[in-house]
């Protein structure tokens, strides 16, 4: 039997795959709704799907588990710098932009560092070295056993 593809609300985010008798027992419970069907075949009185999406959000945090990946998000960042500033080492409570977004920096692992209220105010619009300030630790992209060490193992398939 062939796999269909099941997406999140919005159908932006791939959750996994079931069998076709699976899909359409969600059809059926008005679980998910048909994204992409099969042109001109059907299963019962449903289009025979390719592709389904929930109707309503699921938090898919074993999905970031099982990927390794960790979406980024301002309290991810902190936890990922462990409350320490960038900067001077002190207790953090603010996200910083490396290259300021006023200067085309975006809001990426790789471009955010967590940093205490007196250095953020003291680098204001500029990159560390216009501001005289010399970053402790580089940016990086955490895996998800960086931000969360008790979370159990990635699954192999």
């Amino acid at each position: 039997m062939s796999e269909v593809v099941i997406y999140n609300l919005g159908g932006s985010q791939e959750i996994g795959r079931v069998s076709l008798r699976h899909a359409i027992r969600m059809l059926h419970r008005r679980v998910a709704e048909v994204l992409e069907a099969v042109e001109g075949e059907t299963f019962g009185p449903y289009q025979r799907p390719r592709s389904v999406a929930l109707v309503r959000y699921v938090h898919t945090r074993w999905v970031y588990e099982r990927q390794g990946r960790v979406p980024y998000s301002r309290a991810a960042l902190l936890r990922r710098d462990r409350y320490r500033c960038a900067y001077c080492g002190g207790t953090a409570t603010t996200m910083d932009h490396v290259v300021p977004r006023c200067q085309g920096g975006t809001t990426t692992w790789l471009n955010a560092v967590a940093a205490c209220e007196p250095c953020n105010a003291a680098k204001g619009g500029r990159t560390p070295e216009q501001a005289g300030l010399r970053m402790l630790r580089r940016p990086f992209e955490p895996a998800f056993r960086d931000i969360y060490p008790s979370a159990p193992a990635p699954r192999r398939r």
